[in-house]
């Protein structure tokens, strides 16, 4: 049976990248997208299936859960993809209205879209849920003065990171004794509109290892944090 996938935030960068991967690994991936023109401007090219998602907005993130159950019936892969960054300097001149606004894609959005997705991922004999965190929310790495990380301070996206990975720990103990397996993905630093094109891997290349999660055989891991280079400090 083909094995159904959704991919938010995938019209463009690492997001669609993911969805074509799958898609080509035999995957019926779906384009999670806030904007009808441009969700089925990405999917339409890639022979893919799309669905208006906005991870902000909860009635749409249920009709997303609800479509997605009368088409196909069950959920097997879910990348939770979505995230934005706003620019901020050192925490000192950081507002909340800020932290709040990335808060609500990379931080609420996740638990919104995941809890409706739930219980169609319940119906998958080997269900994957691939959050894409960022090398950024790794406290060891920030606190690691040798490491290009330590100047970096922008605080409402990398505290959002980090509280995605502790969703995702929770999720995954949760599912624990479930055949889902839930793990944080940390893409690298690829180019995308994101940082206007500044990152130094390819989508796919960023894609590479949350394809690897969204397609774990059933003695893969739950609870990691990984990158390609491999598990990544918490």
């Amino acid at each position: 049976m083909t094995a159904i996938a959704l991919v938010t935030g995938a019209t463009r960068g690492i997001g669609r990248a993911t969805a074509r991967l799958l898609g080509e690994q035999g995957v019926t991936a779906i384009v999670g997208a806030r904007d009808d023109v441009r969700g089925k401007a990405a999917a339409e090219p890639l022979g893919l299936p799309y669905v208006r998602l906005d991870v902000t907005d909860a009635d749409s993130v249920r009709a997303a859960a609800t479509w997605i159950e009368q088409e196909y019936g069950k959920l097997d892969i879910l990348v939770n993809n979505a995230g934005i960054m706003v620019p901020d300097g050192p925490p000192s001149q950081s507002t909340a209205e800020q932290a709040r606004q990335v808060y609500e894609t990379n931080v609420f959005g996740v638990i919104e879209v995941t809890n409706a997705m739930l219980p169609l991922l319940r119906r998958s004999s080997a269900g994957r849920i691939v959050n894409v965190s960022s090398e950024r929310g790794s406290i060891g790495r920030t606190l690691d003065q040798d490491h290009p990380l330590w100047p970096m301070l922008n605080l409402a996206y990398c505290s959002s990171k980090a509280a995605l990975n502790m969703i995702t720990v929770s999720y995954a103990k949760e599912l624990w004794d479930t055949p889902i397996k839930v793990n944080a993905v940390d893409p690298g630093w690829v180019k995308t509109d994101i940082n206007h094109g500044t990152g130094i891997k390819s989508v796919e290349q960023g894609a590479a290892p949350i394809i690897v999660m969204a397609l774990l055989n059933t003695d893969g891991p739950t609870a990691t944090f990984v990158q390609d280079e491999g598990p990544l400090h918490w």
